[in-house]
């Protein structure tokens, strides 16, 4: 039973790879059965004409030939009886003349000395009678016509072909001229009809072979045609995965060859607008990264001066002149948001440049969760629905990085209270983040995870960078995980992270990918 289901597989991977070449070889199939339907087309039509040609020419060459031998007999062995034959006269006569080369059967008809109608039989074909010759055929016979110079007689030699039982014969009669008995003659054409069959067997199987010829001919000419068009196929999806090295050698100077010379001119033309792209994006890197580090240097400094300054705001002494104090506040207010930008820019960055790398754990995803937001002092405006003993391997800190981005933009955008519930489904762990605000406008979901994008164009200068929720989901996605905004059908946003409970090999398969990605933005193989 095992060996039989394995060759039932075998034969419908088979026919599947069969119809698979099929699908992918349309073209060629097209060119084939197109070139078919010409050849036979053709083959048909020179058939058919050879045949028509033949058959006439058989038909009207034995048609002729008994025509003449019947006219010949009916003046020899007719013409020589009497004016009154008797019955016995024209039976002999009928005999004679059907003994002729052409062995056809004779009917003569007369009237006696009485003026009875007689007739002779050369009896064969079952007996010819009057009755085998068409009605059409004996008032054309009997018809009497006027002399003159256009027309020396009064009666003439007329005939017809009939088909009986499948048979083709031919019927003809005429009278003697000078008087005499009227002749009738049937004349089988079954070896004529035996010759044409023969002849239509090989004039179809000449068909038959010209189309099998046409259509290996079409094979060929297909392949010679579509091979270059393979090779440009084969090119571009190289070039689609980033080996922008691909080039087709060019030969010959047919339409062929000027598509191949195009698709060059368009790879070197897309391998330098990629090389110039990289270099631009490097120097990119290159300077947001040089850029957060020097900006560390002096933010360092500003930061231990504003860290004075505000113990001095916070001093019960009142030493802080009222005049400058809201100055002071401002200037606290912004050196803490440049630190987090600073901060935020050198993580993008080593995101960027596939540096950022995974410290991993097993935690307790409910004690994170609970030390993120109490280390916040977020716990009066957040309710957590979490159950303890949900571990997961994986980094705390990223993963606090991504709570405090979720929970904070919710707590700033959103509607207390925020509710961050936590599940466990099969090798992943969820976490949903709500508000209970007004929710995301539509035409901003789709960019809630875009890099400095605001949903209110209005206040550039608001609390946040516009990076956080792109770091979130940067995090996410190197712990092999996702993050998807949505509307709560009972109001407010909903934030859910999926995040497997184990990143360790997600992770390098991941880091893998992206040097991968890397290597096909530079071109290299």
């Amino acid at each position: 039973m095992t060996e039989a289901q394995g060759g039932l597989r075998d034969w419908f991977a088979a026919r599947k790879g069969v119809w698979s070449r099929l699908r992918f070889t349309s073209l060629r199939l097209r060119l084939v059965v197109v070139f078919g339907l010409v050849a036979l087309t053709a083959a048909v039509s020179a058939s058919g004409i050879a045949y028509w040609l033949n058959r006439e020419a058989v038909l009207t060459r034995a048609q002729d030939a008994v025509l003449r031998d019947f006219q010949q007999e009916m003046q020899n062995r007719a013409g020589a009886l009497p004016e009154d034959p008797t019955q016995d006269e024209l039976q002999q006569a009928a005999a004679q003349m059907a003994g002729s080369s052409q062995r056809f059967s004779v009917l003569l008809v007369s009237s006696d000395a009485n003026g009875r109608t007689v007739y002779g039989n050369s009896g064969a074909l079952d007996g010819f009678t009057l009755q085998d010759v068409p009605v059409s055929l004996r008032e054309a016979v009997n018809e009497k016509q006027q002399v003159d110079s256009a027309n020396k007689y009064a009666y003439h030699l007329y005939w017809q072909r009939t088909v009986a039982h499948d048979t083709p014969y031919l019927v003809a009669g005429t009278r003697v001229i000078g008087g005499g008995p009227t002749g009738y003659m049937l004349k089988s054409l079954e070896p004529e009809a035996k010759d044409l069959n023969s002849l239509a067997w090989s004039l179809g199987i000449a068909t038959g072979l010209a189309l099998i010829g046409s259509a290996l001919l079409a094979q060929a000419a297909a392949t010679t045609v579509l091979k270059p068009v393979h090779r440009l196929g084969v090119a571009a999806r190289r070039l689609g995965e980033g080996r922008l090295d691909t080039r087709l050698r060019v030969s010959g100077t047919d339409e062929l060859a000027d598509l191949s010379r195009t698709f060059n001119h368009a790879a070197e033309a897309l391998e330098k607008r990629v090389e110039d792209m990289s270099a631009r994006d490097d120097a990119s890197r290159r300077f947001v990264a040089d850029m957060s580090h020097e900006l560390r240097t002096p933010l360092t400094a500003i930061t231990a001066v504003t860290e004075i300054l505000e113990e001095e705001l916070e001093a019960e002494s009142g030493s802080m002149d009222p005049m400058i104090e809201p100055a002071v506040r401002l200037v606290v207010s912004e050196t803490r948001r440049l630190n987090s930008l600073v901060e935020n820019l050198m993580e993008v960055t080593r995101f960027d440049a596939g540096t950022a790398r995974l410290v991993l754990d097993d935690v307790d995803v409910a004690d994170q969760i609970t030390a993120c937001i109490d280390a916040r002092a977020w716990l009066d405006a957040v309710e957590l629905d979490a159950e303890r003993g949900i571990h997961a391997r994986l980094d705390p800190r990223r993963l606090d990085v991504i709570l405090a981005n979720l929970i904070g933009n919710a707590l700033k955008h959103g509607g207390s209270p925020v509710r961050v519930a936590v599940r466990a489904a099969d090798d992943e762990v969820v976490i949903g983040v709500r508000d209970h605000g007004p929710g995301i406008p539509e035409d901003v979901l789709p960019h809630v995870f875009d890099r400095f994008y605001k949903a209110s164009a209005s206040r550039p200068r608001s609390e946040g960078s516009g990076l956080g929720l792109s770091i979130a989901l940067e995090n996410a996605h190197i712990h092999g995980g996702e993050i998807t905004a949505a509307n709560s059908p009972d109001g407010g946003a909903v934030f859910t992270l999926r995040i497997p409970r184990d990143a360790s090999e997600l992770a390098e398969q991941l880091m893998e990918a992206k040097k991968a990605d890397d290597r096909a933005k530079k071109g290299e193989a």
